[in-house]
């Protein structure tokens, strides 16, 4: 447990909000916002988080109630009557008694709920850690969507600088004479179709700011800027077999300790249905007092104190079958707990193998595109050079930006795309909070 609340509070730190008071802002905070504050912008924000933690806070005092078996049972009473008889009133009568009872032995069915309630508790706390998990993740996405949408405007307004230098060099080579009329109308239809792409990439910025900002809870018309990353961030798993990312993934994945600890909470219940059916033993006590007037069945005044102390035993002898059937109730939920918890292991164990593989084949995409951009750059820069001096046409230039356009949209896809997958390891092996550490701005 003590490793569960670790992970949480590192992965939550503001959920009990700071003295800013982030849950009431209405307007997105000014500067350069990093990862790190973005993501701690939203936990403090989201519902569903903040939802998920109250429903742990629940499953908490269910917990702390289940330690009501281990003390005594105390109660008190009083009252005032006044008998009506015979068309009159008769005098006011008091009394007052206070009972206790506390139980001494029942072969241990009260451990096993008290087992089952601690066990339910530790399996919302990996479900709320699941959920803070998922959550930060999606933050996670949407924060890379949005540095590539900007990345992508970036290169489209280089592809419109370009296209612009390529207009302008034809329409003067046609003022010369070196160039025929069709340079130019190429040349500016390139222009016209840069001109649209910029647009186009403007929109899924502002497409991706909005996501970003709804995830964070505020409006989708405010502005946010986000710092950029540096392309060594959340390096650990390149260093790790899917073995290790396997093994790590069983002690931290929050849905397969969730799942286990379902497990054992269905065993101690079904432990509890089957001492039910035993003798319990507890021991009792009262003390009341009578102000009635009367007298009682010994011969002295009612309006005594009285009391009494004993031992009582009692044992289930029949229910209706309701005994019998809860106890194979319980055993049918162990056994399919235990079908749950493979089930998962499985899954998890899966989620581990994929993300790893897309991790692999998104490293090797980055070096491919990083050649490809370098490529492209170099053709760009000689065809652009080779028509200015007549030894290219317009056409050859304009292939060669089309394919510089291509290939920085490309290298900014597998860019992000790394991050997101590093990102998505982390969460398969349910230790999101290393990777995010690992991460540095530039």
């Amino acid at each position: 447990m003590k490793k569960l609340l670790a992970v949480l509070v590192a992965l939550s730190p503001v959920i009990a909000f700071g003295a800013d008071d982030c849950a009431t802002m209405r307007v997105v905070p000014d500067g350069e916002q990093s990862l790190q504050d973005v993501i701690e912008l939203g936990l403090c924000r989201n519902p569903q988080t903040a939802a998920a933690y109250q429903s742990l806070q629940s499953s908490r005092f269910n917990k702390n109630a289940g330690y009501a078996n281990y003390l005594p049972n105390v109660s008190a009473s009083a009252s005032a009557n006044k008998n009506y008889r015979n068309k009159q009133w008769g005098d006011w009568s008091y009394g007052a008694s206070i009972s206790a009872s506390y139980l001494i032995f029942d072969f241990g069915k009260r451990t096993a709920d008290m087992n089952y309630m601690i066990e339910m508790y530790r399996a919302a706390g990996f479900d709320y850690s699941e959920t803070v998990q998922n959550f930060v993740y999606g933050l996670v996405g949407s924060y890379y969507e949005l540095l590539k949408a900007d990345a992508d405007v970036g290169a489209a307004e280089s592809a419109l600088t370009v296209a612009k230098t390529a207009y302008d060099t034809a329409s003067k080579k046609f003022k010369a004479g070196a160039v025929a009329k069709a340079d130019v109308y190429k040349s500016e239809t390139t222009l016209a179709s840069s001109k649209l792409s910029l647009e186009r990439a403007k929109n899924n910025r502002e497409i991706a700011r909005a996501t970003l900002l709804t995830k964070l809870s505020f409006p989708a018309d405010q502005e946010i800027k986000i710092a950029d990353m540096s392309s060594s961030f959340g390096s650990d798993a390149e260093s790790e077999s899917i073995d290790e990312l396997i093994e790590i993934a069983r002690e931290k994945r929050p849905d397969l300790l969730k799942a286990r600890a379902n497990k054992d909470a269905a065993w101690h219940k079904r432990n509890s249905s089957f001492l039910k059916n035993l003798p319990s033993i507890s021991a009792s006590g009262s003390i009341s007092w009578d102000d009635s007037g009367n007298q009682n069945s010994f011969g002295g005044d009612s309006g005594k104190t009285s009391g009494s102390i004993g031992i009582r035993a009692s044992m289930p002898i029949f229910a209706g079958f309701a005994n019998m059937y809860g106890l194979r109730a319980a055993e049918a939920d162990y056994e399919r707990a235990k079908y749950n918890e493979e089930q998962t292991s499985n899954a998890a164990m899966m989620d581990v193998f994929s993300a790893y593989q897309n991790y692999k084949t998104a490293r090797t995409v980055l070096t491919q595109t990083e050649a490809l951009l370098k490529s492209a750059t170099e053709s760009e820069r000689v065809t652009s050079g080779m028509y200015k001096v007549g030894r290219s046409t317009m056409l050859d230039w304009q292939t060669a930006q089309s394919e510089l356009v291509d290939a920085q949209k490309q290298h900014n896809a597998a860019k992000y795309d790394l991050f997101v997958k590093r990102a998505a390891v982390a969460l398969a092996i349910g230790d999101l909070r290393s990777e995010l550490e690992g991460g540095t701005n530039e």
